[in-house]
């Protein structure tokens, strides 16, 4: 059975991510969405309502599981089965940052395989962050996130 891991803060999910999943789900037989703790950021959204939003979401894809975890990703790959951890790229930025961490994760846990995935061109520039900024201010990002996400903005 291949079974993937796409971690992240989705705080919030976006039409980015949703895309990224959509993508992927069916490259696998099992897809987990890890939800990442840091604890040492202050969110906007609690990881409980993350992972309510998430669930939402994907409510009618059994195949999807949404999980969150703290430490190491690959250490919470390890320990639900996860050989691939999918990662979106939607810039060359992007692109460098994430290839020094899988390079970091291989060598961590090299039986670990990241797999990048590249954002569709309509979705590149929508990230967590500048949601996150539009809504503090009040803006409307209905055309940015999915419509099951919303009411937990």
């Amino acid at each position: 059975m291949k079974t993937a891991l796409f971690p992240g803060s989705f705080d919030p999910i976006t039409k980015a991510h949703v895309d990224i999943v959509k993508r992927s789900v069916e490259l696998f037989d099992k897809f987990y969405i890890g939800i990442g703790v840091n604890s040492s950021k202050k969110g906007l959204l609690t990881i409980e309502q993350r992972e309510q939003m998430i669930r939402a979401v994907f409510e009618h894809d059994e195949r999807i599981h949404v999980i969150a975890y703290e430490g190491l990703t690959v250490n919470f790959c390890k320990s639900i089965g996860a050989a691939y951890m999918i990662r979106g790229i939607r810039t060359v930025s992007d692109f460098e940052y994430e290839k020094a961490i899988a390079q970091m994760n291989h060598s961590l846990a090299p039986d670990i395989e990241s797999i990048f995935i590249v954002s569709k061109p309509g979705y590149s520039s929508i990230s967590s962050t500048i949601v996150r900024e539009i809504i503090r201010y009040n803006g409307d990002v209905s055309q940015f996130i999915p419509k099951e996400a919303l009411p937990y903005l």
